[in-house]
């Protein structure tokens, strides 16, 4: 697939720039949804059956992208049960940042408060950025996992998870990705534990996801929350032991819709290529940077391209929040407005006319914050 095609499939409204938030669906995905719908609402005979192959293709789609094996791999309705399923499963303690994204310490609180097996190990961050020098600092005897965002939500600042791989051994690295995968490319298998949502960057909707296992986290961690949908056959009038491997992280039965459309949108990105995806994202935030640059903003995001995604955050002057928001809302521009900051999540198929959007939208705060003076 060349990159043309692949932004031939973005269908949002000019001014949308909120993909950090959710990602309208591709129309590759939509076309995906709307056949196995189709089958599912005839069906006839091996619709079923040929609906609920979906599953391993997603798990197929999943290793061309991040190169986990795809037996290592198994469909998780979005990242935060993925997330708790690991973090659950871990005994000793996990370090992660109070900063990070809430799904990620809510699950180590949570554990903790559950199963008194494991427990959080806090660490500080410079502005939610999470680097090798400070987790390597706060580590401890009794720290079994690190458990990290691989984008922050709230800066887009890209964590160095080689860097975080060597500082901690062999102990556990769990990984958020969900505001990663599909708009930068990372060493993803550094990761134990890789859990993404495909409502964002991947335009696959809500409810598709997955979750991946290393070898390493398929032995040390206990399938805390296991059930049925991971056995390769139901067993009844007596309770056998889960599935070994990331199987037995598998609770119900997947969604076959959802993870259909979840691996067509994997594979249009592997089509595409991952590293075009990403160069493509960048270009297009080096333009929302300028645009901030040029209205006067203060941005928090990282400048330097290899430590950004698709994420520009910029922090107004209390005064200047109010003029800012409602020019926005104005122009028909779709960001994040969140403590007090306002996030802009352009992607690959964000067009020249929604920059231009935004360029006036700036420009008419400037200009109204500058009246009220």
């Amino acid at each position: 697939m060349e990159l043309q095609d692949y932004l031939a499939g973005f269908g949002e409204e000019p001014g949308y720039l909120d993909f950090a938030a959710y990602g309208p669906p591709s129309r590759a995905v939509r076309a995906e949804a709307a056949a196995q719908e189709e089958a599912l609402s005839r069906a006839r005979p091996g619709a079923l059956e040929r609906v609920h192959g979906a599953v391993d293709r997603l798990g197929a789609a999943v290793e061309a992208v991040t190169g986990f094996r795809r037996d290592q791999v198994v469909f998780s309705p979005n990242t935060s049960q993925g997330l708790v399923q690991a973090v659950f499963g871990v005994a000793g303690g996990v370090l992660v940042a109070p900063s990070e994204f809430p799904s990620l310490p809510v699950a180590a609180v949570r554990a903790s408060e559950a199963l008194q097996a494991t427990a959080p190990i806090w660490l500080d961050t410079d502005d939610g950025r999470v680097t090798p020098g400070a987790v390597r600092d706060r580590l401890t005897s009794t720290t079994t996992a690190v458990a990290v965002n691989a984008v922050d939500a709230r800066t887009g600042f890209v964590v160095d998870l080689e860097g975080i791989r060597q500082v901690i051994g062999d102990r556990l690295l769990i990984v958020d990705a969900v505001q990663a995968v599909g708009a930068v490319e990372l060493p993803w298998t550094e990761a134990d534990v890789l859990a993404c949502g495909g409502q964002k960057w991947l335009r696959a909707g809500h409810g598709s996801g997955f979750l991946a296992l290393s070898d390493r986290a398929a032995n040390r961690l206990t399938p805390v929350l296991s059930n049925v949908g991971g056995l390769p056959d139901l067993v009844w009038d007596a309770v056998p032991p889960p599935a070994p491997g990331a199987a037995g992280m598998q609770i119900g039965f997947p969604d076959p819709v959802a993870a259909a459309r979840l691996a067509a949108a994997l594979d249009e990105l592997a089509a595409a290529g991952p590293a075009v995806i990403a160069a493509r994202v960048a270009e297009r935030v080096a333009r929302v940077l300028e645009l901030a640059d040029e209205a006067g903003l203060d941005v928090v995001s990282p400048r330097a391209e290899a430590d950004r995604a698709g994420i520009v955050v910029v922090d107004p002057r209390p005064d200047r929040l109010t003029a800012l928001t409602a020019a926005l809302l104005n122009a028909g521009v779709s960001v994040t407005v969140r403590q007090g900051r306002v996030r802009v999540a352009p992607h690959a198929g964000t067009t020249d006319e929604t920059l231009l959007l935004l360029r006036t939208a700036l420009r008419e705060a400037e200009a109204a914050t500058r009246a009220v003076r």
